[in-house]
């Protein structure tokens, strides 16, 4: 049975798999290395703009080395989970410093480096240098699952194992690559997550879920906890043509992102309570500040958390607010060379 699902695959990747990417029979680790980052996470018609982006603005890990942070993280911008961002910058550098701008070629060395899991060194290890290294993602756990009628909870730690397993046995070492990318596709092209392609899949005479009428109900995931809930009130003063912005540096979410003053609240505020909870007249001094606008509420969704975001915009006739030392004051009309979160951009590129 493992033996017929491999050969078949092969199979199909060699007769009918049309799906075209950029990346695909790249030999370049940096440029293997690049898309996998770009795409954790992200669909891949957002994120074929911004690999294009980077391998024209960085053709090589060395020019990505030599750029400045705030350079990555505004041609980032938009694509969501920042750490990404920060581990890409991290490991370019290190790939400068300790393999003199050489991708290693060692699974266990790419491993090694920051940012990179299991699943995107088997790719980088199976497409640059055809290693024996079978990935193992959300496609491959659906495909396996269904074919072999797994109940076994998906991201339960022994689940996460016997995938792992699995998936390895499955692996033809010679065609490493080759059945890699071919089993990424296939779960992209006919086995879906919704509608998948049954009636035409060359699996289906083995496959556990379509003989049994279980498609649908697998692969069978823990539920997760619910989402965590914060609310996120940005406080924007503007002094004539100038605007104060700040680096978030704590561990948190968009680490390394600029953002306005924030006040953060466990629960939605209306804004006279919330003027008067933060003390408003401290970051007003003795300056004359006006209220010139205050925004709808908005709402960006992250995996674990959902932030609610709120704008107020005030003007300073003379004079600065009460601010920390760590606030940047900077002309309006240069808030596009500094990386701001999604929702935060957003609302700049609507209202500036």
């Amino acid at each position: 049975m493992k033996s017929g699902f491999t050969k078949k695959l092969l199979l199909w990747n060699s007769s009918h798999n049309t799906r075209s990417m950029p990346w695909k029979g790249e030999k370049d680790a940096y440029k293997i290395w690049l898309s996998e980052i770009i795409l954790q996470q992200t669909r891949v018609e957002q994120g074929l703009q911004y690999y294009h982006k980077f391998i024209k603005e960085f053709p090589t890990v060395l020019d990505l080395a030599k750029a400045s942070r705030q350079k990555v993280y505004k041609l980032w911008e938009g694509l969501g989970y920042y750490t990404r961002c920060k581990n890409l910058i991290d490991t370019g550098n290190e790939i400068v410093r300790r393999y003199k701008g050489k991708f290693p070629s060692n699974y266990d060395e790419i491993r090694k480096l920051k940012g990179i899991g299991p699943y995107t060194a088997a790719a980088i290890s199976s497409f640059a240098y055809n290693l024996p290294h079978a990935v193992v993602d959300g496609n491959v756990i659906r495909i396996l699952s269904r074919y072999f009628g797994i109940t076994t909870p998906a991201n339960s730690s022994p689940g996460k194992k016997f995938y792992a397993e699995i998936a390895q046995s499955l692996l033809p070492e010679k065609k490493a690559g080759e059945y890699n990318q071919a089993i990424m596709d296939f779960g992209a092209i006919v086995c879906k997550p919704r509608n998948p392609r049954c009636e035409e899949c060359v699996q289906k005479k083995d496959c556990q879920a379509f003989q049994n009428n279980w498609v649908t109900l697998l692969p069978v995931k823990v539920k997760r906890a619910e989402k965590k809930q914060r609310w996120f009130y940005y406080f924007i003063f503007e002094n004539k043509n100038d605007v104060f912005i700040r680096q978030r540096k704590e561990k948190d979410i968009w680490q390394n992102l600029f953002e306005f003053m924030l006040v953060e609240k466990d629960q939605q505020t209306n804004d006279d309570k919330l003027l008067k909870s933060v003390k408003f007249l401290k970051y007003a001094g003795k300056q004359k500040i006006s209220i010139a606008e205050i925004s709808p509420h908005r709402k960006q969704e992250l995996t674990h958390q959902t932030i609610h975001v709120q704008f107020l915009k005030f003007n300073i006739n003379q004079g600065s607010p009460t601010l920390k030392k760590d606030y940047l004051q900077i002309p309006k009309k240069e808030l596009d060379q500094y990386a701001f979160p999604k929702i935060i951009a957003s609302y700049l590129q609507q209202n500036t």
